[in-house]
């Protein structure tokens, strides 16, 4: 079967799953979740090849590799997402109109969700929870460096698909080729909409190929602000766990941004990061100020324009002083991707005009942008944290990947 017939196979499947209630679908979640554990000598094999034949950063690799504990956690996450409340079938608005029209606003499933994603083969069970939950097919194509973990996990769930009575192909996983990411972009009428997660690179991608809707998610570059008026105390553990909490995934801390009145506390806003090894890509002041500092001189780069606007996915960050709060607002409009962006204040004021003048999906006042996951938001899972402005902003939980329809109920009224 090429991949077009995957996907078609994949929207039959999703008009199957209009008549599947949200107990069959709880109950096939459970199944899926054992079959992982149960699977799990056969899943950790094929991702002991791809991490052997992998060729990249230690961070990156860190988000391919699988350990019996992260196989857990994943089965784990998937009968934590049958326990949540189903999105479908929720009444959002309701009212009846003069001539007697009953209008419900009824929450309703996309039908079919595509996904393009990199190396995290996670992607492949959590994007499949969602998506059936949310009752709709998901076609899934991973990237090649974790090929045979995702093409594994795949054949695990659509196995538990036909062991619960459900169809098979609500679960499809592409070929790694460029081509069947092709037949994903441009398949109207099949995929409902794609959503890439991912660099920025790959979204780019996405965004300017597809002829099928696109929810952009994923690349983050983001900042946070040390102001004048900022706590060094709470500057520093926002910064530390801001970078180094996990510095592979989208709301790591990329850019740090300190008012010129406070560069003399830039040292003690930054302890703990030089024994994390994070290196500092500092512009002339603040390369001056860390090496005063004493910070390791091998941790330390002079830098340069591209270097601001990097979603570096490392132990990496930029740092910046600005002369004034405009300013910083100026640089974060200028390199922000949208994503998260945070400000240190004891300023309410300034704080409250941060969070109206900052165009970003998740503005912060005196936290770490790590807080931005649709489980922190208490949204209970998510696919994705959107950086548009269209249909969902921030973590897409299972409310999210949902659409609606309406449901009009009359007596024989006609329209004069």
């Amino acid at each position: 079967m090429n991949s077009l017939q995957q996907i078609q196979a994949a929207h039959q499947a999703s008009v199957a799953l209009r008549s599947v209630t949200p107990k069959q679908i709880d109950e096939a979640l459970l199944i899926a979740a054992d079959a992982l554990e149960s699977n799990q000598e056969e899943i950790l094999g094929a991702n002991k090849l791809d991490v052997e034949a992998f060729n990249g950063s230690d961070a990156l690799l860190d988000r391919l590799l699988l350990t019996p504990e992260r196989l857990r956690g994943m089965a784990q996450d998937m009968r934590h997402v049958a326990q949540l409340p189903s999105p479908l079938g929720q009444v959002l608005e309701e009212r009846t109109l003069d001539n007697g029209l009953r209008l419900r606003r009824v929450s309703a499933p996309f039908g079919v969700i595509g996904v393009i994603y990199e190396a995290r083969p996670n992607v492949t069970s959590d994007v499949f929870s969602l998506c059936l939950k949310a009752g709709s097919a998901c076609v899934l194509k991973g990237g090649k460096d974790a090929e045979c973990t995702s093409r594994t996990i795949a054949r695990v769930l659509r196995q538990a698909l036909r062991d619960s009575g459900l169809p098979e192909d609500a679960c499809v996983l592409l070929p790694a080729t460029h081509e069947a990411a092709s037949d994903l972009l441009h398949a109207r009428g099949l995929v409902d909409v794609v959503i890439p997660r991912g660099s920025r690179g790959l979204i780019d991608f996405v965004r300017e190929e597809a002829t099928v809707p696109v929810i952009e998610t994923g690349a983050g570059v983001c900042h946070t602000y040390f102001d004048r008026d900022g706590d060094v105390e709470i500057g520093q553990r926002c910064v530390l766990n801001g970078k180094t909490r996990r510095v592979s995934v989208c709301n790591a801390l990329d850019c740090l941004l300190v008012h010129a009145d406070r560069i003399d506390a830039l040292p003690v806003i930054t302890e703990g990061l030089a024994e994390r090894g994070v290196e500092l890509y500092c512009d002339e002041r603040s390369l001056e100020m860390m090496r005063r500092a004493s910070y390791p001189a091998q941790l330390l780069h002079e830098a340069v324009d591209e270097d601001y606007g990097r979603e570096f996915m490392d132990y990496k960050m930029a740092v910046r002083v600005v002369n004034s709060f405009d300013e910083a607002l100026e640089h974060i409009a200028r390199y922000g991707s949208g994503h998260s962006e945070s400000i240190i204040t004891e300023d309410d004021d300034r704080a409250a005009r941060f969070g109206l003048m900052v165009d970003a999906a998740c503005v912060y006042h005196n936290a770490p942008t790590s807080f931005t996951d649709g489980a922190q938001f208490g949204l209970g899972a998510e696919i994705g944290i959107s950086t548009q402005k269209l249909h969902a902003r921030g973590p897409m939980g299972l409310r999210e990947i949902t659409t609606y329809k309406w449901l009009i109920t009359g007596r024989g009224q006609i329209r004069p």
